[in-house]
């Protein structure tokens, strides 16, 4: 359908430039009202949180101002105390007055992702009794237009990513396998296509896993299980496949999910729920 797959970096000049033309347009008047001189500013976070979206802060001030300089007090990923600085601003007022909401969006929405990635991460630790632990995923409930900046904020909070995006991968749902006829065909179709991505199939009961199984899924998304369920199905599984659980979690049930064996847990949540982080900027002269 399209000619490439995006990248990061494309992805975030592309957030950076449609953020900065839907606030700005034609012109930020307001921002006009004062004097076009160099103005030193600092920003603070009224809550504890995982720094993210450092890159999308700079960009979109730079943007406006190339030349500003922005000293952090904190690096990407590190955990920030409530009322503490962030960071220290030296700009052009008005290039700055007029990226002040962008660049602040970006910083509160990434970390608020890469914060309660964070708690989920830190819930299961250790409870696994896989040799290679559990992990925690996202899926495809993002924002739209910030794909791949919400699957970057996941990263950064110990996290991993599902698919980036359907050219990144197979997941074949319970509408899929109702459109293909059965679980057996809807996996049959997909080793066909040759297509090089991961192939995962979701499975929503015993009979569908164990078909899947018989027709050779390596990794399977079992939707909606109980933890009693998720137990007799890693029984089933036999190490033959990954299991993912996913469907409706919450964080006070991860540890219990992540003791029953199963090697991924994904959270739309993660990308979806956002509650933004306090952040405020103050220009000191």
């Amino acid at each position: 359908m399209f000619d490439h797959n995006e990248t990061l970096e494309q992805a975030r000049q592309r957030n950076i430039h449609d953020a900065l033309m839907e606030d700005i347009g034609v012109c930020d008047w307001t921002a006009k009202l004062v004097p076009n001189k160099p103005v030193q500013a600092q920003l603070i976070v009224r809550q504890d949180a995982v720094l993210c979206g450092v890159d999308w802060f700079e960009g979109t001030l730079r943007r406006l101002d190339p030349k500003a300089k922005i000293t952090w007090h904190y690096i990407e990923g590190d955990f920030m105390q409530a009322d503490s600085k962030v960071c220290d601003i030296n700009a052009d007022s008005q290039a700055l007055l007029s990226a002040e909401r962008t660049c602040i969006n970006f910083l509160q929405t990434l970390s608020w992702t890469a914060t309660i990635t964070r708690q989920h991460v830190e819930a299961i630790s250790g409870a696994s009794p896989n040799a290679k632990g559990c992990a925690v995923l996202d899926t495809r409930k993002t924002i739209p237009g910030l794909r791949q900046a919400q699957k970057y904020a996941v990263r950064i909070g110990g996290g991993q990513n599902q698919r980036l995006a359907l050219w990144h991968g197979i997941l074949i749902k319970e509408n899929h396998i109702a459109a293909a006829g059965s679980v057996t065909a809807a996996l049959k179709n997909a080793l066909a296509l040759n297509s090089g991505v991961d192939i995962q199939i979701e499975v929503e009961n015993f009979s569908e896993l164990e078909e899947a199984l018989a027709a050779g899924a390596k990794n399977i998304l079992i939707d909606n299980f109980t933890t009693d369920q998720m137990k007799e199905a890693v029984a089933i599984t036999a190490g033959r496949a990954l299991l993912e659980a996913s469907g409706g979690i919450n964080l006070d049930q991860m540890r219990a999910i992540a003791a029953t064996g199963v090697d991924r847990i994904s959270l739309g949540k993660l990308t979806k729920d956002v509650i933004a982080v306090d952040f405020s900027m103050r220009i000191l002269g």
